[in-house]
């Protein structure tokens, strides 16, 4: 018989809920996977794994157990069962279900579980914070990329939200989040170079990394404006299965943005105090890097 892909309550910000168990499996490692029907928790995704699993507690008949990650899992159509790396299919697969597992120490919950009800909570503050080096990184994808469209001598065929070329998924190599920042990798190589963006000097620019200065100063100039407009946020969210396809959208005073997205997200801006990045270009500047960093309120 066949799983329910898992209900999820992150994508509105729930940190806390109440579900039933529907399985326990051993994973590989020997700890204890644990899937119930719906979770606040946010699990890392396999495919893309940006954003870090939510930690918390689990919670089932009076005994509180530490989640200690929580892993993407896909229970297919014949029984079989498998976490993150090792789902053999990709992800949204409609043959598959697609499940949030709660992984706790080795032991702790057995199958005799299943069936009882799981009090579900997050650790609050960790997921604010990544809530927040999330948000900073999308709004640093939207600002990089106005700040760059001067070096684009061609359209390279695909734009953001706001109509400039999109750098940041053109060029994107590893986004990374944690709970101070987040970090964006971006290569620059023949490819990007040959769809038309500039990196020597012209008659109208400085070389890339000489501009660089003055290319983060006006990455932080957009940002400090959009924080201090109090943009509103929100994820638009199809359908509560954890594989629905979400959106994150703002209302910046630019216009409103939109970016696929499956992670965790603030409400507003004016959650933020700061945000601000750091830009930097590799010795042989085949790579630029942005580490984003949020002051929260």
């Amino acid at each position: 018989m066949s799983l329910p892909t898992t209900h999820v309550s992150f994508p509105a910000g729930a940190v806390t809920g109440a579900s039933p168990i529907l399985a326990v499996h051993t994973l590989p490692d020997g700890r204890t996977a644990v899937v119930t029907e719906a979770t606040p928790f946010h699990p890392v995704d396999h495919t893309w794994p940006d954003q870090p699993a939510d930690l918390g507690t689990l919670t089932v008949d009076g005994a509180a157990h530490p989640v200690v990650d929580c892993l993407t899992g896909g229970h297919g159509p014949a029984g079989e069962f498998a976490a993150g790396a090792d789902i053999p299919v990709r992800r949204g697969d409609e043959e598959w279900s697609w499940l949030v597992l709660h992984v706790l120490p080795a032991g702790v919950l057995g199958p005799e579980a299943v069936g009882r009800t799981a009090e579900l909570a997050v650790d609050a503050e960790r997921r604010a914070l990544l809530s927040a080096a999330h948000t900073g990184c999308h709004l640093l994808a939207l600002a990089l990329n106005a700040a760059l469209a001067p070096r684009w001598r061609k359209d390279p065929g695909r734009a953001d939200a706001f109509g400039n070329p999109d750098f940041d998924s053109l060029a994107m190599d590893t986004s990374v989040m944690d709970t101070e920042a987040s970090t964006d990798t971006y290569r620059i190589g023949k490819s990007l170079k040959k769809k038309g963006f500039t990196v020597d000097a012209t008659e109208e620019l400085p070389a890339l990394a000489d501009a660089l200065p003055a290319l983060t100063a006006d990455v932080n100039a957009r940002l400090a404006a959009w924080v201090a407009a109090d943009a509103a946020v929100r994820i638009d969210v199809p359908g509560p299965e954890l594989t629905a396809r979400r959106r994150w959208h703002a209302d910046l005073p630019d216009g409103a943005a939109e970016i696929p997205c499956g992670g965790t997200h603030l409400h507003h801006l004016g959650e933020l105090v700061e945000l601000r990045t750091e830009l930097t270009l590799s010795a042989d500047g085949t790579e630029l890097i942005a580490r984003t960093s949020p002051k929260r309120a």
